[in-house]
């Protein structure tokens, strides 16, 4: 199962691509810290995403939910690939909304366990 629950900072404005399908793609640089006290840039993207989630900026706390992907594209002659995580929801850390997307996510890893293999 590919689930991915992320807390951290936004490290930047989102950055908005009108897509030629006229979907839009908001594209997300998401500061977490590892164990260690490392910090990590995640990319995150989100396929069109709600009025409120596009309100979220730069600073910004934020809890994210989605899967990992990773993708394949031609550049310069050659096959390359790009990994980032592709959102599903999204909250600000300090709203009620964050707890409840990590426990629908843990929710979702536990039935999926126990239905096994």
């Amino acid at each position: 199962m590919n689930v991915v629950v992320l807390r951290g900072s936004l490290s930047s404005e989102p950055r908005a691509q009108t897509l030629p399908s006229g979907s839009l793609l908001l594209r997300w640089e998401v500061t977490t810290a590892a164990e260690d006290g490392a910090k990590l840039s995640v990319p995150v993207v989100w396929f069109d995403p709600a009025v409120s989630v596009q309100r979220i900026g730069a600073g910004d706390d934020v809890v994210i939910a989605g899967q990992v992907r990773r993708s394949f594209f031609r550049a310069g002659g050659r096959t390359v690939s790009a990994t980032d995580v592709v959102a599903t929801r999204a909250a600000l850390r300090r709203h009620l909304g964050a707890a409840k997307l990590v426990e629908r996510s843990a929710q979702q890893l536990l039935d999926h366990m126990e239905e096994g293999p």
